[in-house]
């Protein structure tokens, strides 16, 4: 035990939880046989939802499986069973899949979720530490808590039980989720927004298109170069050949290394030959990763097989304004 444990009997409390969480979950893993795979292939079958349901810390662990199996791509709600005794039992449909968590197996709010599912022939995934009990012999496919101490002495409050039973959701939507080969722009569609939104952005979604790129011909004099150069406002403007094709770009830098006789100059004898440049497709945050390396603030866009001709031009202010670090 850690050099304060011995002496601090909160930190002494909060590592006999967590362990005896952890030797929960590998109970647990331990105990996972042909009722998962039962389970899973159920889920995959439906042709509907997965309706998930229960009651007390339970519903709020329900929620978060719905939650979790929707946004890895199997189709998933939360009902309480208190409401479906009150009408929502509507949304539970022949098509779908039911999904019932309870501890004691016992709780007497799912009595009509359970019966509703076994009158209408709707398959029924039960989750619960007792496999004699009322919820689990009514299941079609039963999946058995190991029988382990909650983390309170007491052993009243769902701590141990519910964490099972969290982590056996996330098991089932990861499995599901593999299956179904659900990659990261799948995921990305159900979480456009916040942080995760963020890094799965494409370049293309944050790059200006063709009609604001700066580009010029390379045999263009400089001063045509520095009007589109400050039209744009990119600070940069890219040298393209008679197909259109970025052969070339310049910069503040270049600008500055050619200073005595700018204006008499063309594109093609001051611009840096060979930029670099990335793909419309690439994650937003590779392209971040690409500026900061090498210390600029814009990227030409050109798409793979297109003649090296730019689609568009992606600014770090893009990327920072929609939170891609």
């Amino acid at each position: 035990m850690p050099s304060g444990a011995d002496t601090d009997p909160f930190l002494a409390t909060a590592q006999r939880v967590l362990r005896r969480e952890a030797e929960a979950l590998d109970a647990l893993a331990g105990t996972l046989g042909a009722s998962f795979t039962a389970a899973a292939e159920m889920i995959l079958g439906t042709r509907g939802r997965v309706i998930v349901s229960g009651m007390g810390k339970s519903g709020h662990i329900a929620r978060k499986i719905a939650a979790t199996l929707a946004s890895t791509g199997t189709p998933a709600h939360f009902v309480h069973p208190a409401e479906a005794s009150h009408g929502d039992l509507g949304m539970l449909t022949a098509g779908d899949v039911a999904l019932v968590l309870s501890n004691s197996g016992e709780t007497p709010e799912l009595a009509d979720i359970v019966a509703y599912t076994r009158r209408f022939g709707i398959p029924l995934i039960g989750i619960a530490s007792r496999a004699d009990s009322t919820l689990l012999r009514q299941s079609d496919v039963a999946l058995v808590l190991p029988q382990v101490p909650e983390a309170c002495e007491t052993g009243i409050v769902p701590t141990t039980s519910t964490t099972m039973t969290l982590a056996l959701g996330d098991a089932l939507a990861i499995a599901l989720m593999e299956h179904r080969a659900f990659t990261p722009e799948n995921f990305r569609v159900f979480h456009p927004g916040g942080k995760l939104g963020a890094r799965l952005a494409r370049v293309s979604d944050l790059m200006h298109g063709a009609a604001e790129v700066p580009v010029v011909p390379l045999e263009a004099p400089m001063g045509d170069a520095l009007i589109t150069m400050s039209q744009k406002g990119f600070g940069v403007v890219g040298a393209v050949d008679a197909g259109g094709r970025l052969c070339g770009i310049v910069t503040d830098g270049d600008l500055r290394r050619h200073m005595n006789g700018l204006l008499d100059r063309r594109v093609h004898e001051v611009m840096t030959k060979g930029p670099r440049t990335i793909e419309p497709g690439a994650l937003a945050h590779k392209a971040v990763a690409m500026m900061e390396g090498a210390r600029i603030t814009s990227l030409f866009v050109v798409a793979p097989g297109g003649g090296g001709r730019p689609e568009g031009i992606l600014h770090i202010h893009d990327c920072l304004r929609a939170g891609v670090v």
